[in-house]
């Protein structure tokens, strides 16, 4: 019996034990799965975490534009002229992390150790960088207002490379050690003509509006405008590489030993290059040929491998844009190469988060030889009548909805006993004529951007003493760094564009404010402070009492490869 019982127990302890162990093994698998598929779910969720931030990380180390941290917006001026056109995107491929403005960085501390060592300067002190963070903070507000946080990091990242490429202005007395040219040494490439003169070659059909040969007589200057006086030329906007090559030959400060150089002169005609592929059907590889090759033949020099181009200079005599061809065909990839990051770069309008491009003034149609073609220039400028309030020269610009020029024409043309209108769409400013005495006669000259921000007419009307009326801080702001002064207000008018557009604001009206005093003021500063250091003299020029465009460029190079090499 209690064999019979124990092995009734045994039984219904077997029983009792079987479905504890199946109830065990379906929970644990049950566990075990959710516990994997939270596993993967967990990491799949922070594999997205990972490729949303090095997305925004890819935009803010590249910073594309004024909307660098934003994915919504694509336009590099979103800020100031929402949907420009595509040619203006920037390239994803630009720079390198430690060439951006870290996000913790503030405008108008000292910079870090990482800056001095890059630029070869701390960008701000920090005794003062109080006063001056809160002077460009308030500058850049009244410029434009930062819609959130990311647009006024983009706007301090713009204002810390204007910042850079002044602390690389000469500090040399102007005109007695600026002479010397001790540790100055200037050597000019001899490369093959292919990449330069050979180019201007085919000027008949380079574009198809007009036959360009006609720019290039006299070295790049155009032909003479006898009407106008003495070095005056019609002088095409694009004509800078031609222009600074023929003075470069003749730099008082020019070695022909590599090793006597301190700055590397690169004759590459790339503006030209691109501009006779502008409207011809060739392929992207066509486009790129020439620049690559360039960059080949540089490669084989020891002067290049040396400081890996640092102290190398090239010339593009178009705007930054022209060599970063994004997802259009418009343009070329050269300043996108590898080769190209560490080079200084010579544009009529930068890249405002490229710290290597520097703009400098656009080619004018004044080339003076002597001082006293200067000097008499200024006489006149300051004498002369001015019968106009205002004045622009310009065409309306009706498929561009982000346009303010149609604007500022209805408004002209309501005041037209204030101003006065040279319409640009029937050819009229083809002749420099026309637009040079327009600007002769009038107080200020309406600069609203076409294209592109920059313009050729605002250094047309600063020459001519006309104030230029600003509504992109694009336009020169945060281009000029060299030639024009930070305090802006001393030789232009800002008015912000989006109340042009949004018509909050009449400009004639509110140019009619200004007295005669604060005119004649401005004037006489552009003329007498401004005008010598705007225009490229002629290729025989010998300035003794002033420092035209090209003097002042090649002075600060010098200086910032001192800094940077």
């Amino acid at each position: 019996m209690v064999v019979s019982f124990s092995k009734r127990k045994s039984k219904s302890s077997k029983k009792t034990e079987e479905p504890r162990i199946f109830f065990c093994n379906n929970l644990c698998s049950i566990f075990f799965r959710s516990l994997f598929y939270l596993t993967f779910l967990t990491i799949f969720f922070f594999f997205l975490i990972y490729l949303w931030l090095s997305f925004t990380t890819l935009i803010s180390d590249n910073v594309l534009h004024i909307c660098v941290l934003s994915r919504k917006l694509n336009d590099p001026y979103c800020l100031t002229a929402p949907g420009s056109k595509p040619v203006f995107q920037m390239s994803t491929n630009l720079t390198t992390k430690s060439d951006v403005l870290s996000k913790d960085e503030e405008i108008g501390y000292e910079v870090s150790g990482d800056d001095t060592k890059r630029y070869g300067v701390n960008v701000i002190s920090g005794e003062d960088h109080k006063t001056k963070k809160e002077s460009v903070e308030e500058q850049d507000n009244n410029y434009i207002k930062p819609k959130n946080e990311e647009e006024g990091y983009a706007l301090r990242a713009v204002t810390k490379y204007l910042k850079v490429q002044r602390s690389w202005i000469s500090t040399r007395n102007k005109i007695e050690k600026s002479r010397s040219c001790e540790g100055k040494g200037v050597y000019v490439y001899e490369i093959p003509s292919k990449f330069n003169r050979d180019l201007l070659v085919d000027c008949i059909d380079m574009v198809p509006w007009t036959n360009m040969c006609k720019f290039f007589k006299n070295d790049g200057f155009g032909e003479a405008i006898e009407n106008l006086g003495q070095g005056w030329f019609r002088t095409h906007q694009y004509a800078l590489e031609p222009i600074l090559h023929s003075r470069v030959l003749k730099h008082p400060c020019r070695v022909y030993k590599e090793s006597q150089a301190k700055l590397f002169y690169v004759p590459f005609y790339g503006g030209f290059d691109v501009l006779r592929w502008h409207f011809k059907n060739v392929s992207n590889d066509v486009k790129d040929r020439l620049g690559i090759e360039v960059l080949k033949w540089l490669g084989s020099k020891e002067s290049w491998k040396r400081n890996a181009g640092k102290d190398h200079v090239f010339v593009l005599g178009k705007i930054s844009w022209d060599f970063r061809r994004n997802k259009d065909s418009w343009g070329s990839s050269f300043l996108d190469l590898q080769d190209m990051q560490n080079p200084t770069r010579l544009l009529i309008e930068r890249h405002p988060w490229e710290v290597n491009d520097i703009a400098i003034p656009h080619p004018t149609y004044f080339h003076p030889k002597t001082d006293y073609d200067i000097t008499s220039w200024q006489d006149k400028m300051t004498s002369k009548p001015r019968r106009n309030l205002i004045s622009f020269a310009g065409g309306a610009r009706p498929g561009d909805p982000s346009s303010i020029r149609s604007t500022l024409i209805d408004q002209c043309t309501l005041f037209s006993d204030q101003c006065r209108l040279l319409n640009c769409s029937d050819g009229s400013c083809d002749k420099p004529e026309n637009v040079i005495n327009l600007f002769q006669d009038s107080e200020f000259c309406l600069q609203p951007r076409g294209d592109s921000p920059t313009r050729k007419s605002v250094f047309d009307s600063l020459i001519s003493g006309c104030i230029p009326v600003i509504f992109d801080p694009y336009t020169a702001y945060y281009q000029y760094a060299w030639h024009l002064p930070e305090d802006h207000k001393r030789y232009s008018v800002y008015i912000n564009q989006e109340d042009v557009k949004e018509k909050r604001v009449n400009v004639v009206e509110k140019l009619m404010t200004k007295t005669p005093r604060q005119r004649e003021d401005m004037r006489s500063y552009i003329v007498h402070h401004l005008l010598p250091g705007l225009v490229y003299g002629d290729s025989n020029a010998k300035f003794d009492r002033f420092r035209d465009a090209f003097d002042i460029t090649f002075d600060n190079l010098i200086e910032k490869i001192n800094k940077l090499v």
